[in-house]
């Protein structure tokens, strides 16, 4: 039955700006402060305060548009979203209606192979609200949050399932990391986004009635609620029900969408112009300079990897994929000048001891320079991999030389042919199934006498020169 219907999304992701300060006055825009701390009577929204633009907001949000190819608004203004909320103590929030910075725009999405071009209908800069906290007999708000300068980029709604939302809030993430615009941090609620969802039956043209899934913090819960979501709205709609145009809020415990309201409109908020901020006028200059300082994008870089380094778009992709990631791997590649070298590290010991210590690469205690040489030493054949991996784990563990480790722990790799030839010996001495099982045509033999030459050095043996060794003693 689903495939009888098709599902719009479209998604309003709100962005916490990286500036030191607040959207409207000099308050710290930290995270972490006690309750009610960085604030002022600006945050606080007494009477007859006046609000004082931050520059770097316009700068960060102006970037973003550029990155998503949006159109700058030379003009642009500030209004008044009146509503009466606890988190809101003006009981309005300074916003942009008509006027916004940037118009259009697009994301581009791959799921499954197939790539896709997500329209990006408008971004507007506001100010955050301040963060209810429900306790057990009691509830409480901390104003440190509110005057944030939070960016609001809106989405057409050419979002088709759960997995393109996920895919586009992860390309999304990637660009305003990558730009400096956001640290992208879900956890400290740098991101959120509400998600307008509405089906159709897949012969109509016009759009479903939609709902609305407000205040969403995580990518995973973005995905899970729009599972449900869909699959209720097609349920309804194919049993001749109504769809109301609503609010509802996500149950992670119970795996739901649950209904809040009714759905507002705009004239609900009765915007109007803020008569305490003059209009945003950018200059030429300004946004010329702003251009030339964009970074390198995900998508180009993950090129760059393919074509200068020669790496699998998998691996490439996997790299790109955290900017602080991309920025080890390159440093890496460049001083140990063996980029499928560097490459093979990342992807499979530095990925798996992040996971296993679940950190970031900001954390780990072996700097770019160490992992460089100890490349060069598994490359100049000082140390094999076995034993290089066990320096890996001390300088994971301690820090310290790669080389000094080596020599610390006696790993240096023995490529003498006499004393590799005793341990060859030895092996098909020993195991003379092996070695019959080997001549018979079962080739994972000589795996398993190669593993005995290895036990025999206690790993220190050239695997090379084993395999070339155990060949030409037991091949015709």
């Amino acid at each position: 039955m689903s495939g009888d219907y098709i599902a719009s999304i479209g998604l309003e992701t709100h962005v916490q700006l990286k500036t030191r300060s607040k959207i409207w006055c000099g308050c710290a825009n930290a995270f972490g402060s006690p309750p009610n701390t960085d604030v002022c009577p600006v945050c606080l929204g007494y009477p007859g305060t006046m609000p004082v633009l931050n520059r770097e907001a316009v700068r960060l949000t102006v970037m973003t548009g550029l990155m998503l190819g949006c159109t700058i608004n030379r003009y642009s203004k500030f209004d008044r979203k009146s509503y009466f909320y606890p988190d809101m103590p003006k009981n309005y929030q300074i916003s942009q209606y008509d006027r916004p910075l940037c118009l259009g725009g697009a994301v581009e999405i791959e799921v499954n192979g197939a790539r896709k071009t997500i329209r990006i209908n408008r971004i507007h800069l506001e100010e955050d609200v301040a963060k209810n906290n429900h306790f057990e007999t009691a509830s409480g708000v901390d104003f440190n949050r509110a005057g944030t300068p939070l960016m609001e980029i809106v989405s057409e709604p050419d979002i088709a399932s759960a997995d393109e939302a996920f895919a586009y809030l992860q390309a999304l993430k990637q660009m305003l990391v990558y730009g400096g615009i956001s640290d992208g941090n879900l956890e400290q609620g740098n991101i959120r986004c509400d998600i307008n969802c509405s089906v159709r039956p897949r012969d109509q043209e016009a759009l479903g009635t939609k709902t609305e899934i407000k205040n969403m913090n995580t990518f995973r819960g973005v995905h899970r609620s729009l599972n449900y979501e869909i699959k209720r709205q097609i349920d309804v709609v194919s049993a001749q029900g109504v769809i109301r145009q609503e609010t509802r809020r996500w149950d992670d415990d119970h795996g739901v969408t649950r209904a809040m309201r009714s759905k507002e409109y705009a004239h609900d908020y009765r915007y109007f112009p803020e008569p305490d901020l003059m209009p945003v006028v950018l200059d030429e200059a300004d946004i010329a300079r702003w251009k030339e300082s964009l970074p390198e994008m995900p998508a180009a870089r993950r090129e760059r990897f393919v074509q200068d380094y020669g790496l699998p778009d998998y691996d490439a992709g996997v790299l790109v994929a955290d900017k602080a990631v991309a920025d080890y791997f390159e440093a890496v590649a460049q001083a140990a000048d063996n980029p499928k070298a560097a490459s093979n590290w990342m992807m499979t010991e530095m990925l798996r001891w992040l996971s296993d210590q679940d950190v970031t690469i900001e954390s780990v205690p072996i700097q770019p320079a160490q992992l460089a040489a100890l490349i060069r030493l598994v490359d100049e054949k000082v140390v094999n991999m076995p034993g290089a991996k066990i320096v890996f784990a001390e300088l994971a563990e301690k820090g310290g030389d790669p080389r000094a480790i080596v020599e610390a722990k006696g790993l240096a790799q023995v490529s003498d042919s006499g004393a590799l030839d005793a341990w060859v010996e030895a092996a098909i001495a020993e195991n003379p199934k092996s070695v019959a099982d080997y001549q018979g045509g079962k080739k994972a033999a000589l795996q398993f006498l190669m593993g005995q030459v290895m036990r025999a050095s206690k790993g220190k043996a050239n695997p090379p020169m084993v395999m070339d060794a155990l060949r030409k003693r037991l091949d015709p």
